[in-house]
């Protein structure tokens, strides 16, 4: 291997390498929204005592949110239940 296919295949992995961090750390990233967001939520749900209309609108907003980061809107929703 000559000096410069060595050089090219050391950028190319290092290339390849910080893809992998950047991507682990998007990851992260959205977990952790993903976990204030569900908290987030769950307080909406919950955890307030004043029920008015502004509460279907932020959960709306959270669900948009999701929907994005992740392609399922209904991420956050409850799963555990079976239909049929």
């Amino acid at each position: 291997m000559t000096k410069a296919e060595n050089r090219a295949a050391a950028r190319a992995y290092h290339q390849e390498r910080m893809r992998q961090r950047d991507e682990e750390a998007r990851a992260r990233h959205v977990a952790a929204d993903l976990t204030e967001l569900g908290r987030l939520r769950h307080y909406l749900i919950f955890g307030r005592k004043d029920h008015r209309a502004d509460r279907e609108k932020l959960m709306n907003a959270i669900d948009d949110y999701v929907g994005e980061m992740t392609g399922d809107r209904t991420a956050l929703h409850a799963k555990n239940h079976k239909c049929g």
